[in-house]
């Protein structure tokens, strides 16, 4: 844990450090929080099980080889059902969120999927009223500004160690995200706002590394990058971000949200790609580290 965090800080998000940072990459989970307040689960007209279906389930755990290679890691303790980390704090669904009918809302908030989210997978209420605005900035001040500051300031301190900082943004998507695609499927989905967010000599080490683990890929399509590749990609700054998203059917028993018999090979054949991804830097593919 951080051990600059606030009690705040603490129940939102996790910053795990290796012994040695190796080469400015930062490897996140935003979705994958599943600590569930008494308070929310009071408040919520859906239980655990169903509370948890948009979860990027054990993305947490399964990035942790990054760590163990040298990157830095950040993790959303919160789940995505109180507040979505990966959307604007001006993202509201008015739906969701006493905001107002005048207050603009996107695309992605008005199909009840903004910073406060008023649905599950499936389209499934989380609750049965809208909250106050109060409520809503409260929700986004305790738990949403923490996750960003300490993004923010990892970031900055990359800039200042390395000269670059790398964001791998990590998530998994339904597999019916990918389902219904033309054949053949992705199996991965590598955003990066078309270019926007990330140089095309990382964005193409990155995707090098899962096609050589075998993974099927696919490139901003159905998935370009939301908030966090928005806000932060800034390649003639010297900050890339690639989201990453992995389709759950590879790990997952979607239905039980519980790891699947393939589990355990799948996060073998990942753990080969955070390994060598920890090492990357945006100007060639890996350091070049003293044991070799």
């Amino acid at each position: 844990m951080d051990q600059a965090a606030t009690p705040a800080d603490a129940f939102s998000h996790e910053i795990r450090r290796p012994e040695v940072w190796a080469s400015g990459v930062i490897v996140c989970s935003p979705h994958s929080g599943r600590d569930f307040p008494d308070w929310f689960l009071d408040e919520s007209c859906l239980d655990i099980a169903t509370l948890r279906s948009s979860e990027d389930a054990y993305m947490d755990q399964l990035i942790e080889p990054a760590l163990a290679a040298g990157a830095v890691t950040l993790t959303a303790r919160l789940p995505r059902s109180i507040v979505d980390l990966n959307r604007s704090a001006s993202e509201l669904d008015p739906d969701a969120v006493q905001c107002g009918p005048r207050r603009p809302a996107t695309p992605r908030a008005m199909a009840g999927l903004g910073v406060i989210p008023r649905v599950v997978a499936g389209a499934r209420p989380i609750r049965n009223a809208p909250i106050t605005m109060d409520e809503a900035q409260r929700r986004i001040e305790t738990y949403w500004r923490p996750y960003h500051h300490a993004l923010r300031r990892l970031i900055d301190e990359a800039l200042s160690s390395f000269g670059w900082a790398i964001v791998l943004d990590m998530h998994s998507m339904p597999h019916d995200a990918v389902g219904h695609l033309i054949p053949p499927q992705p199996e991965v989905v590598i955003g990066d706002r078309h270019g926007v967010s990330c140089n095309a000599v990382l964005r193409e080490r990155v995707c090098a590394l899962f096609r050589q683990s075998g993974f099927g890929l696919r490139l901003n399509a159905p998935f370009s990058g939301a908030y966090v590749a928005t806000a932060y990609g800034r390649p003639t700054q010297s900050v890339h971000v690639l989201q990453i998203e992995i389709d759950r059917a590879l790990y997952l028993d979607e239905q039980r949200m519980e790891p699947s018999p393939s589990y355990n090979a799948f996060a073998e054949r990942l753990a080969n790609i955070l390994t060598q991804a920890a090492l990357l830097r945006p100007d060639a593919g890996r350091v070049k580290v003293a044991a070799e």
